[in-house]
């Protein structure tokens, strides 16, 4: 019965921000060949799109963007592109806030990063700070998980997700993965147990975790290496 196999990227087909592995590479070709393959992603279509270099149809800011794959032109094209404002006096004064009462009044950069879409990102280390101090921040996500429930009540017009190590992000309501892949759905006429999802950020605050909570199919990814392993049985 399935019919479409959907993808997280980083952490699920790739190492964060980097290429496809060949093997994996080898894998997504095979399994294009039986299903429709999509990705469902937290950035852009663009860069998403020019991170692997794959031809697939790909679903960008939670659902915000759409693109589909042009196989005259070996490209994408954009037909979904959705913004929404945003209120940065508000928004600053809210990040502010939280910087203060949890100790993190230090950082480099900026004190908030603004997205085209209208998606935000609160960069507890700043916009400009250190990629090695980022990744030793909060690598199992404990600090930014005891204060996830007072972010998310502060941001309560955003769906906030516990990004990479040592952010949160925001997207508008009711942008997120599952919204994103129930609206594909309907658009499509496919059922939710026609669809597989892949994906490795399924915990608490994740944003992989809104479309393990509903009834697609759902494969849980804890190592990228372990993609071919664990979709096997689809070949």
């Amino acid at each position: 019965m399935i019919k479409v196999v959907a993808f997280d990227l980083d952490g699920t087909l790739t190492q964060h921000k980097t290429k496809l592995a060949p093997e994996n590479r080898d894998v997504l070709e095979k399994l294009s060949e039986k299903y429709k393959l999509l990705m469902v992603g937290a950035g852009t279509c663009r860069r998403i799109f020019n991170q692997m270099d794959f031809p697939i149809d790909i679903i960008g800011n939670y659902g915000m963007q759409y693109a589909k794959y042009n196989p005259d032109t070996c490209d994408i094209d954009v037909v979904r592109d959705e913004t929404r404002p945003i209120d940065k006096k508000t928004i600053e004064k809210k990040v502010t806030a939280l910087r203060e009462k949890y100790g993190f009044t230090e950082f480099a950069g900026d004190n908030v990063e603004y997205h085209p879409s209208g998606c935000i990102t609160f960069p507890i280390l700043g916009t400009k700070a250190k990629q090695e101090d980022k990744l030793s921040f909060d690598p199992n996500r404990v600090k930014r998980r005891k204060i996830y429930d007072d972010v998310v009540n502060t941001f309560s017009e955003y769906v906030v997700f516990v990004g990479g190590s040592s952010s949160f992000d925001m997207a508008p309501k009711p942008y997120n993965k599952a919204y994103a892949l129930d609206l594909y759905c309907k658009e499509n006429g496919i059922s939710h147990n026609e669809v597989v999802y892949v994906g490795d950020d399924y915990g608490p605050g994740g944003n992989d975790e809104s479309v393990f909570k509903e009834d697609f199919i759902g494969i849980k990814i804890d190592d990228y290496r372990t993609f071919p392993e664990k979709v096997k049985f689809l070949l």
